[in-house]
This record gives C-alpha cells, structure tokens and sequence, in this order.
C-alpha cells in the first residue's frame, strides 16, 4: 500500500457533474493533491507549469477540442513517466484499443472504467499505482551485427533452452519447445529477437538452423535412452524453407542423432513473407510423408496464415499468446482464440495455446477443448540439464 499523500492526481473530464464527482470521490478516498480540468489544453497548461507533474491522470476519452487520444500524443510529446486510468463513457472495445496506444506509447496504464465508477472500483484501480523508478530506465534492445551473430554461430555460442508443453486435461508433460539462446562473452544470455532477424535478413539463418538442429536432436536422444518419451520442437524460420536441400540436410541429421522422426516436431513461424510458395510446399509435405510433425507457430500474426492453414499440411496450430493471456476477461480476446480453436478442431489439428501467464489462463484453457499448454506459469525456458528434475517434479505435483 502507497502513502496517498504521494500521489499527484490530475481528473480530466469536459462534463462538469462528472469532474465535480470523481473529484469528490478521489478526496473521500483520501488523496489530497488532486487537480481537474475540463479541456485538455488547460490540463497541458497545468502539466507544463506545475512544478510537480501529475503522476496520475484520469482521463475521458470523449471530449470536444481535445480528445483523450490526441491528450497521449502530447503526453508522449512531453515525455510524460507518470501512470493514466481511463474513465469513459466509450465502449469495452474502445477503451481496450486506447489502452493499446498509450501501452504503444510507453505510458503507464492501470486500467479502465466505465462510467459511472464506483468508489471501490476506483480505489482498488488507483492502489495498483507505484513510483516511477528513476533508477532504472527501461530497458532498450541492443543492436547486434551480422558478424558478431556468424561469429556466434561459428564459435558455438548458442545454446538451446527447452520450454515444456503439457496436456490440458491429463496434466501430462507432452512435449517442449526448443529455444535457442545466446550465451555472449560479454552480455551473458541473449534472447532470440536480438539475433534472430538479423540472422534472417543477412542469410544465416540456414547456418544458425542446423545448429540448434544438431544439439536439439543430440538432447533428444539423451532424453530418450533416459526414459524420457516427448516430442521436442523446433522451429524453422520461412527462409529455411526456400532451399530443397535444407530438407534433406535435417532428414540426414536425424538419421545420424538416432531419433525417431515421431519424436521430432517443426514449428513455422511466418516472421517474414514466404518465397517461392512451392518449395515450401514440397518440403513441408515432404517432411510429413516422412512422419515429423509440422505446426503453425503464432497463428492469427502472421501475414497470411489462415491461407497457409489452407495450403500447408500443417497437423497442430499453435494460437499465439498474445490471443490467450488475459483471453477470460477480454472479449474480443476470448473471440479470436474460440474462433481459432474452432477452426482447428474442424481441421483434425492438434491445439496449443502459447502464452499461459497465470492460474486465471490455465483455469480458462481447462474449461475449453484446447489440448497442450504451454508458458511462465507452467515453466519458463531452462537449459537442458535442469528438464529431467523440472519433469520429475512437474509429475509429482503438476498444477
């Protein structure tokens, strides 16, 4: 619980009984700085001449002059670090897609409510408020070069990571997703959309492919004679897929690692738009004949993947997280994974769904007919040698 003394609150709304109310409720709820406007250039005004800057603002979205949304580019403009609660007449979707923009935006936002708002409501939303930590920035991405990934790759410094994949209704571990790492000399451990695009736009992804390819399949095989019966995923970028001889490199390289092909899965993902569309067609089917599994990775984000679903023998689709964390108390959300769902169920497909954050997610999964889940809330990612205790474990006493 914050001190309420250190809140700065700003209510901005062009109704005067509106603004009169939530001013009346802010004080009742014992906020004492809290300052209003009716018109957003007064509030701007306010912000540029006060020397203590709003760190809360409640903001209509509907207001003549200024609207709420033109209200966030200035903010943006004055780089404002404080938090906005939007209170608003508007629909759910409305309010959903400016919670969007000035997410977009980087600008704190707590939430939502529709008018009128309730006391409690209020309260509850203006506690999830806290101090902006000036002593650390966020976080910015670091740009690395073509020849310090073909250095990575060639000096061995990626590393796979392996998140698990468990059945829905038996709880069962089913299967994990190969994540490859970079383990820098410098940066420690580095995420995949540090290197990946720069891998895919300067043509070595093939290389950077076959080595996680070639560890995944030796750990797979490690797992096997342990005892350990689970399909390991990888995934291929669409530019793996526009070289014939890409297909028999990997069907060689699961010849020599001993694995069954059944225990091998590929997941592509449409991060860029597909060459030539016929040899990703032969490959794909042609690995199909050859008993792998092929899945449909992020599905709903990609450039055209409801034709790919169409043309590409695709036997799982995996529904990207983004559709499925927070898809109980989202509408829209929980309309576009009932929909995918649907329409792989109809397919005969094997469902996934990516993203599962929190108990209310997996709670939403198990009162639908979605099969594997998989996200932080069952496991994040770990290096290889720690997958057999987390099973272990998992088995013992799975969620």
């Amino acid at each position: 619980m914050h001190d309420q003394n250190m809140i700065n609150i700003l209510i901005l709304d062009d109704e005067a009984f509106m603004l009169k109310l939530l001013v009346r409720m802010v004080t009742n709820l014992g906020y004492s700085e809290v300052s209003s406007s009716d018109n957003g250039f007064v509030a701007l005004e306010k912000i540029d001449t006060q020397n203590d800057s709003p760190n809360l603002i409640l903001l209509d979205l509907n207001m003549p002059e200024m609207d709420g949304l033109e209200f966030v580019r200035h903010l943006v403009e004055r780089n404002y670090g404080g938090s906005l609660i939007l209170i608003s007449g508007e629909d759910e979707r409305m309010q959903q897609a400016a919670e969007k923009l000035a997410r977009a935006h980087q600008i704190t936002v707590l939430g939502h409510l529709h008018k009128p708002a309730s006391p409690k409501n209020l309260a509850e939303m203006i506690s999830r408020w806290r101090p902006l930590q000036k002593d650390s920035p966020p976080e910015v991405m670091k740009a690395y070069g073509a020849e310090e990934v073909q250095s990575a790759i060639a000096k061995g410094e990626l590393v796979n990571y392996y998140q698990p994949k468990v059945s829905v209704s038996g709880r069962q571990v089913v299967g994990v997703e190969t994540l490859v790492r970079w383990n820098h000399p410098k940066d420690g451990i580095v995420l995949p959309e540090n290197f990946i695009g720069v891998a895919e736009a300067h043509g070595l992804i093939g290389d950077l492919t076959l080595k996680v390819v070639t560890e995944a399949l030796a750990q797979t095989k490690v797992w096997l004679d342990a005892g350990l019966v689970f399909k390991v995923a990888i995934n291929l970028s669409m530019d793996n897929l526009v070289k014939l001889d890409f297909l028999e490199s990997v069907v060689e390289l699961v010849s020599k690692a001993g694995v069954p092909p059944q225990a091998i899965e590929w997941e592509v993902t449409e991060s860029r738009l597909m060459g030539d569309f016929r040899v990703a067609l032969e490959i794909l089917t042609r690995l199909r004949l050859k008993r792998f599994q092929i899945s449909i990775d992020d599905f709903g984000t990609g450039n055209s993947s409801m034709a790919q679903l169409r043309d590409l023998p695709f036997d799982e689709l995996k529904i990207d997280q983004s559709f499925v964390h927070g898809a109980c108390k989202n509408i829209k959300l929980k309309a576009m994974f009932d929909s995918s769902l649907a329409l792989a169920k109809q397919l005969g497909m094997i469902v996934v769904a990516e993203g599962v954050e929190d108990q209310a997610d997996w709670d939403f999964l198990c009162e639908t007919k979605c099969d594997i889940a998989q996200g932080f809330f069952i496991s994040p990612p770990m290096p290889n040698n720690l997958v057999e205790k987390w099973v272990k474990s998992w088995e013992s006493n799975p969620v």
